[in-house]
């Protein structure tokens, strides 16, 4: 009998962080379990072919038990804490079961399918005619149709997957929490900005330690690369990162690797990419390779150009002999790009306090989209740097969301937007969701002030909530980002340009002393920096589509090294020589830190970068405040979720398909 007091249980608004405990877990996942069983087996056994008793309640079958899976995922990613990894990894097996046996379910693959082929559902609205069809495709997709030992050994992939990457994402959680690298003689420090010496200062009192600490935590990490001049130390650090937990998760990622190639032979795909890209924009592991290929190709010519260049500066200035090491490459950019544009990015930190950039994202939405956004105070959290805050339009709470901005011990690394819960705002449930980062936090008592890069992060997190917190999707499967994926970084991405245009960074982007605003000569190199070796950028990002897409489609696990197979191909991508030991792979969380994740789906931030260029081409075009242009962007991307194929969303905005040309525009390489 479950406890009527389990918070877990209740869903109450606001989400009760103060009192969930890692105890209630279990009793909560097993009564949430109990209740989906029978919601199936009522599916299954209906006597009537209905929408709301076949298609509409497995559309919500789910949810609460989402919903919980979703806030134990989430704490044990920002705390984490011992009793939360246990509790997950006691209830993930049996859920993952669960969702096994929901999608390897021939009766319910049959009930749907007697469903599409009877008069209600020839009849039903474009939404729900769509959800129904993309679940029959997802239920044979996943093996509804095969036979019972196929199934079985396809449940137990599904469980072992789910145990497998949640190791893999504690293992880099751990190794990063575990390096610190101390300082104590202050002539070590020569380069680094005084921003950056203070918050090692800061990091080395708190740890209980003299002199100055240093993390793999990204501002700690990235200021050591692009500023430190004492190369051991960059070489140490970058070394230590690149080898995240490669011991225990080379082993992890070989049996993920495995596993995942035999569901696709199982289900009669060649292989992991085709089994994935099936149902996205791209259709096959073809087509994304060819596609990855193609954008190499046009950047060759620019990326060779850089290589050299950058080269010949750092003998020039530094003595450097080509090749420059891989530890050394981030600081001999930041130097060249300081010394040939005039631009140093630590410049722009005092005009990006943390309070005033969330300003300007809140005001920018309002003017796209007619939106306000204010802070809720004293609603529970589940730590005192979370700021929680409503979004409403004409009088209705629409969504509520929880910012985590900082890093600390326990946290997960990156950035990210969580949705919680699909609402009915217009019934008085709000959108629910999470976005969280690891920025340069508050020091000495002044506003944590951003560089551009943390600013653009946070952009594009903020473009993911608005896509989840404006769907108007009816089918709540359908709704917000639960998009192709493929698609789902267009609404982050496009966001990222307000961080270029000084309309926009006018509103937001003030000194935290004296209030003025970003000069114009500042500007100017600050756009000038954008394309400052584009080429090398966009071939790192294509280095990780092509790892992704080999280790997917190619690559046998057991028969070859796996760090050599991915070094030797990540090498084509990267202008200094990949160090022996280079593991950067074993901290790929985006790859292996979840059952299916971006797997032989990384190359989505390429193809959404070809998008979101083109997209914004509109709004330069008509005004990048215009409210009719965010209107018809909400409208025709981010208020229809998936009820509808994303290429026909994109035609409707744009009024033609998506023209590659604008990205490489945009980046210099034309």
């Amino acid at each position: 009998m479950i406890s009527s007091s389990n918070p877990f249980i209740e869903h109450a608004f606001p989400l009760r962080f103060d009192a969930f405990k890692a105890e209630d877990v279990v009793e909560a996942i097993d009564a949430l379990l109990a209740s989906a069983r029978a919601g199936l087996d009522a599916i299954t056994s209906a006597s009537t072919l209905s929408w709301s008793a076949t298609a509409g309640r497995l559309d919500t079958l789910t949810k609460r038990l989402s919903l919980v899976m979703g806030l134990l995922d989430h704490l044990e990613g920002v705390l984490g804490d011992a009793a939360w990894r246990e509790a997950q990894a006691e209830v993930l097996p049996r859920v993952s079961a669960f969702q096994a046996t929901l999608s390897l379910s021939r009766p319910l693959y049959d009930t749907l399918k007697a469903y599409a082929e009877g008069p209600e559902a020839a009849a039903l609205d474009p939404a729900r005619a769509r959800f129904l069809k993309l679940t029959l495709d997802d239920l044979r997709r996943e093996g509804a149709a095969l036979g019972a030992e196929e199934k079985a050994r396809l449940e137990a992939i599904g469980v072992a997957l789910s145990a497998l990457t949640t190791e893999f994402a504690q293992n880099v959680v751990d190794a990063t929490d575990a390096y610190e690298l101390i300082i104590e003689d202050a002539a070590r420090l020569a380069g680094l900005p005084q921003s950056a010496i203070d918050a090692a200062a800061a990091s080395a009192a708190t740890a209980g330690r003299a002199g100055w600490r240093f993390t793999l935590q990204a501002p700690s990490f990235l200021a050591v690369m692009s500023h430190l001049e004492d190369a051991s130390i960059r070489e140490a650090m970058y070394r230590a990162y690149h080898r995240r937990a490669v011991d225990a998760n080379v082993p992890l990622i070989e049996e993920i690797l495995k596993l995942r190639a035999e569901k696709a032979r199982l289900l009669g795909y060649a292989d992991v990419a085709d089994l994935h890209l099936e149902p996205r924009m791209v259709k096959t592991g073809a087509a994304a390779a060819a596609f990855v290929e193609e954008m190499a190709q046009r950047g060759r010519a620019y990326f060779e150009q850089e290589r050299a260049a950058l080269e010949d500066f750092c003998a020039t200035r530094f003595g450097l002999a080509p090749p420059i090491p891989a530890w050394s490459l981030r600081w001999c950019a930041e130097a060249m790009r300081r010394e040939t544009l005039g631009f140093d990015d630590e410049a722009l930190r005092p005009y990006f306090s943390v309070d005033r950039v969330l300003a300007g994202m809140f005001e920018i939405a309002k003017r796209l989209y007619g939106v306000t956004i204010t802070p809720l105070e004293g609603w529970p959290t589940w730590h005192p740097d979370v700021r929680v805050y409503a979004l409403t339009e004409a009088g209705t709470r629409r969504g509520v969301f929880y910012a985590d901005l900082f890093p600390r011990k326990g946290k997960r690394g990156g950035a990210w937007m969580h949705p919680l819960w699909v609402g009915q705002p217009r019934e008085g449930q709000p959108h629910v969701a999470t976005i969280c980062a690891n920025i340069t936090a508050p020091l000495n008592g002044q506003p944590a002030q951003l560089t551009h890069m943390e600013v653009e992060t946070l952009f594009h997190e903020f473009g993911h909530l608005l896509h989840h917190l404006l769907t108007e999707a009816t089918v709540e499967s359908l709704a917000g980002t639960d998009v192709a994926w493929d698609f789902v970084e267009l609404p982050s991405q496009i966001m990222e340009n307000w961080c270029w245009s000084k309309p926009a960074l006018d509103l937001f982007a003030r000194h935290f002393e004296t209030d003025e605003p970003i000069p114009d000569a500042l500007f100017a190199k600050l756009k000038a920096g954008r394309t400052f070796r584009a080429a090398s950028a966009q071939a790192r990002q294509l280095g990780f589509c092509a790892v992704d897409l080999a280790l997917h489609r190619d690559f046998k696990p057991g028969e070859g090294d796996l760090l050599a197979f991915a070094c030797a191909l990540m090498q084509r991508f990267s202008p200094s020589p990949l160090p022996e030991g280079y593991a950067m792979i074993t901290g790929f969380t985006h790859l292996f830190a979840d059952a299916v994740g971006y797997a032989a789906g990384y190359y989505s931030y390429q193809w959404a970068e070809v998008l979101d260029a083109d997209a914004f081409t509109r709004f330069e075009a008509e005004g990048v405040f215009n409210p009719e242009v965010g209107a018809a962007f909400r409208e025709a991307i981010l208020a229809p979720g998936n009820t509808e194929d994303p290429v026909i969303l994109y035609r409707r905005f744009m009024g033609r398909a998506p023209d590659p040309s604008a990205a490489l525009r945009r980046a210099g390489l034309v």
